[in-house]
């Protein structure tokens, strides 16, 4: 049973459902020689260390309603970061109506949300082709949340918090929670595509396609970027330095990097 903000039902003590939001994204480059590679992990680590990645999932508890318990960061050697947070509900009357509705959440500067105990977590894998040529990185964020509100209200601002060229997203509700006269409710809100609550304005910049499983209560979603710019994926240069073959020959080796993340399997180069 899926409830509206119309149709919201007494429930017999706490809502225990659990709300899983999994984004993975992944930022693409052609790295030419080693000298290159080395320099856009290094920038990457940069980018994205542990301690902006805790702003960002800082801004994630802010943005769900959340009080920040405990936080684990740490950066590694040769690379990449992970971040680790527990958070409770935080200090607010009630949940609002708008909970319910299958749209956009906010960004941290209209925080309007609730969120019982649960925890957000992040980590980042750079990664590149042994023959060199591609490197890749990806990072994977978890927000999980229990009673009413959906982590998917964050997804706006974590679209918004990191320069994506492929997007991942996978959103399953767990458990059940009983209303007064003992009914289960295994799901308690309306949701027919993770796609609606992502903008229109980013909508408009990917392609995307959705694998959901209804009865299940599981949605997956997947985006790639519409528009190609071979200088997006240049580290140091431009591609004016290149000659026409070379910007064909780079161009086709990240479309194809791109095309068997996006559909998840080795496709033969050709």
């Amino acid at each position: 049973m899926k409830l509206t903000s119309e149709q919201r039902i007494t429930l017999h003590g706490f809502n225990n459902l659990t709300k899983s939001l999994s984004f993975n994204m992944y930022d693409i480059c052609f790295t030419k020689t080693k000298e290159e590679r080395e320099a856009y992990i290094a920038y990457i680590d940069q980018q994205y260390n542990a301690d902006r990645l805790t702003a960002i999932l800082k801004s994630v508890a802010d943005i769900i309603g959340a009080h920040v318990l405990n936080i684990s960061k740490q950066d590694y050697e040769p690379q990449g970061s992970s971040v680790t947070m527990l958070v409770s509900e935080g200090p607010i009357e009630k949940a609002p109506n708008e909970s319910f509705e299958e749209s956009p959440g906010p960004l941290p500067d209209a925080v309007v949300v609730h969120l019982n105990t649960s925890h957000i977590t992040v980590h980042t894998y750079p990664e590149y082709h042994p023959d060199e040529g591609i490197s890749t990185f990806r990072a994977d964020i978890d927000v999980s949340t229990c009673g009413e509100i959906s982590p998917l209200k964050a997804l706006n601002y974590l679209i918004r918090s990191f320069d994506t060229d492929i997007m991942i997203m996978d959103y399953r509700v767990r458990g059940f929670t009983r209303d007064i006269v003992g009914h289960k409710l295994f799901i308690d809100h309306e949701i027919s595509s993770i796609q609606n609550y992502i903008p229109s304005e980013i909508q408009d910049l990917y392609h995307m396609i959705d694998v959901n499983v209804y009865q299940e209560n599981i949605f997956h979603t997947k985006c790639k970027l519409r528009e190609f710019d071979l200088n997006n994926y240049l580290f140091g240069y431009t591609k004016d330095s290149l000659s026409t073959a070379e910007q064909l020959e780079i161009e086709k080796s990240v479309k194809w990097e791109m095309d068997e993340i996006f559909y998840g399997k080795n496709m033969i180069f050709t």
